[in-house]
């Protein structure tokens, strides 16, 4: 369907260009009933075939291969031989005044091929703007294309890298809980294949409804609350309306999750604040944690955090703020995303 429009786009420009091109030609002669000269008709064949000529081959052949000196002499020539012929077989016989009053240059004066190369040449250069202009658009349109495919693939690699992150540290918290004998474990196992449900049939979706991550959100709290010993401290409080928005999937969680994994202190006490504002412009994530015990940082302890910020770069271009503030005893994160114009 596409194509289609685009073909039907390049014929009305086509036929725009002629209609410009000999409108103000024959304007002038119609608007004071004069006679057309009579080579204007075999001209404007030539005109056309010269025209097609350099937009289908020339053009392709030469210029946009960069052999602009190979273009330059074979474009010379033919302007050149095709005025030489159209003034050796069809002289034009001009109406009187029909130059302003000019003497005119008759026989092998210079100013008739003259006068036959421009009204050659002219149409001859717009043909290779054109062709120019049509290939630069085919192109840009290709690589904002490739480019949207590229951005894809990488949030898809950014995503199968944090799921398994996201599984392997939620698997830790069941096997806590089974180590205690818990009676929460089979609860946590509930939780968790809620999640695993969230991860398999939405997770590879570009956007999935605000509400459904707010509930996976509210799913891995609850499975966090469940291993923790003390979590008097953890609160999660949201405000506005979240019909009807959309977010990437698993955008917040991993601030969240390291909020879990460094809020808990020496004597097992966890301070997780998380705040979630929904306006008709913006969503806003605050997660603030006090530091807890220090752990030496592993090369996969930040896989999640870094996933996070390079989605936020490809899908949220400025569009999004990002700050985080480390004063030694609370860790802080302000996530604001100004919604785009798509939405569920």
């Amino acid at each position: 369907m596409k194509s289609i429009i685009k073909n039907k786009i390049q014929i009305v420009v086509h036929i725009s260009i002629w209609i410009l091109l000999y409108g103000l030609t024959f304007y002038p002669i119609l608007n004071d009933a004069r006679p057309i000269p009579s080579d204007v008709f075999p001209k404007l064949i030539v005109i056309i075939v010269l025209f097609y000529f350099n937009y289908f081959y020339v053009v392709p052949e030469y210029l946009l291969k960069k052999s602009v000196l190979s273009y330059l002499i074979i474009s010379l020539g033919l302007l050149i031989v095709s005025a030489l012929l159209l003034n050796h077989f069809y002289e034009p016989k001009f109406p009187e005044n029909f130059f302003m009053d000019r003497e005119r240059t008759r026989g092998f004066g210079v100013m008739p091929y003259y006068r036959s190369f421009v009204s050659l040449g002219i149409p001859y250069v717009i043909s290779a703007i054109l062709r120019m202009y049509v290939e630069w658009k085919r192109n840009e349109t290709l690589r904002l294309s490739v480019e949207k495919e590229n951005i894809k693939s990488e949030l898809q690699f950014l995503k199968a890298q944090l799921n398994p992150h996201f599984l392997f540290n939620t698997l830790n918290t069941i096997y806590a809980l089974s180590v205690k004998k818990s009676p929460d474990t089979s609860e946590a196992i509930v939780d968790l294949s809620e999640l695993m449900r969230y991860m398999i049939y939405e997770a590879d979706k570009d956007l999935v409804p605000l509400n459904k991550e707010i509930d996976y959100i509210k799913s891995y709290i609850q499975l966090q609350r469940l291993r923790l010993s003390d979590s008097e401290n953890v609160s999660l409080k949201i405000t506005g309306e979240d019909r009807g928005r959309a977010v990437p999937p698993l955008l917040f969680i991993s601030f969240i999750e390291n909020a879990f994994k460094y809020g808990t202190d020496y004597k097992g006490k966890t301070y997780v604040k998380i705040t979630l504002t929904i306006t008709d412009v913006s969503v806003y994530l605050n997660v603030k944690n006090k530091i807890g015990v220090f752990r030496e940082p592993t090369k996969n302890s930040g896989i999640g955090l870094e996933n996070i910020r390079n989605q936020l770069k490809l899908i949220y271009p400025g569009l999004h703020d990002l700050e985080v503030d480390n004063d030694g005893k609370n860790y802080e994160v302000s996530l604001t995303i100004y919604q785009k114009q798509s939405s569920l």
